[in-house]
């Protein structure tokens, strides 16, 4: 491994994880800049920046508000180019969706839009502003759905521009939508959520939510002691179990990608570009875990998810723009990674 972070020769336990490394040096201007401090939230529809509750000690996510489904016969019926689509390549919950929607090769099916990656108020379009709406940022959106909206304005966001309103905003139903809704123009020989596996992938998927995709902003977000030891303790004890599990098979599920891989791979792409580091999830990096090591770089050089991932983007959106975790707002370089390293997994997991 080449690349500005040393990797462990420690082999990684399976006993008694612990923050180990020694605290990191202090910023030197903790005040610099005043962009990118805190993500904004809404209240009866009125915009405010600031941190709308971010100061507890313990981070809790709020659930998303809107729920509704695509399907037949439902006040959302599929059809070609009805819905919209906001991301941005920065967000892991949103790449979720980027991801599926290429797979199922819905391009000209379900338009997008891209986000910015800064957030200085809220999630912003680029100069060019929303093609569908006309609006400057991503609370607009919201505030066109529910005048009276309170909440974050959170990304993706499944727009249907008939009735001018929210379908979903929470990835996780809308990657099941984006598989299947739409199968009369999608790619129908990739199924990403086979109802025989559903059982088992909504299993995984609810213990990678709990033990990383939630644990690691958990952590970053902590402002307790306890609480931040608690939520990476968590972090590496699922890692553990998800590095013995893909010892006995290519992925998460067995020999096919399902949507319970495509879940883990957003946030473990992001793991020791961002989460080892910003979040203090520093015990070991991934590449110390042979088998999801493998799996990741699997998952990284499947055609079509690769360029889905935005390193730049990536970094600049948390150490740039989350300033509650590093005030100064400076970038790192690093760290230099090779996900395209050959790879040849068997069926069993190993390679």
């Amino acid at each position: 491994m080449t690349g500005l972070y040393c990797r462990s020769s420690t082999p990684a336990s399976r006993m008694n994880i612990r923050p180990s490394c020694e605290p990191p040096l202090p910023l030197t201007n903790p005040t610099a800049g005043k962009s990118g401090v805190y993500m904004g939230y809404m209240h009866e529809g009125a915009w405010h920046v600031g941190d709308g509750g971010r100061g507890e000690r313990r981070f809790v996510r709020t659930p998303a508000r809107f729920r509704d489904w695509i399907g037949a016969r439902r006040l959302y019926e599929p059809e070609p180019n009805r819905y919209h689509l906001y991301v941005s390549n920065a967000c892991p919950w949103a790449s979720r969706t980027v991801i599926v929607r290429k797979l199922k090769k819905l391009e000209s099916v379900v338009p997008m839009t891209t986000l910015h990656s800064d957030v200085d108020n809220g999630w912003t379009f680029d100069s060019s502003g929303d093609p569908v709406n006309g609006l400057s940022y991503i609370y607009e959106l919201y505030r066109a759905a529910d005048s009276g909206y309170s909440g974050r304005a959170t990304i993706p966001v499944l727009w249907d521009t008939k009735t001018s309103t929210i379908v979903n905003n929470e990835s996780a139903d809308i990657i099941v939508m984006l598989n299947s809704a739409f199968d009369e123009w999608a790619d129908t020989s990739i199924d990403l959520y086979p109802q025989a596996l559903a059982p088992e992938i909504d299993s995984v998927n609810e213990t990678v939510y709990q033990g990383l995709n939630n644990a690691v902003y958990r952590a970053g977000f902590s402002t307790d002691q306890a609480a931040y030891e608690e939520a990476v303790i968590t972090v590496f004890q699922t890692i553990e179990v998800l590095d013995q599990r893909l010892s006995t098979r290519r992925y998460l599920i067995g020999e096919r990608m399902t949507l319970a891989d495509i879940r883990l791979f957003t946030t473990a792409i992001r793991f020791d570009v961002v989460y080892y580091g910003h979040f203090k999830c520093n015990v070991r990096h991934l590449w110390d875990y042979p088998n999801l090591w493998g799996w990741l770089r699997d998952m990284y050089q499947t055609h079509g998810i690769s360029e889905t991932v935005d390193f730049s983007q990536i970094k600049r959106h948390y150490y740039a723009m989350q300033r509650w975790v590093n005030p100064s707002g400076v970038v790192p370089v690093g760290p230099h990674i090779d996900y395209l390293a050959p790879r040849a997994r068997h069926s069993s997991g190993q390679e």
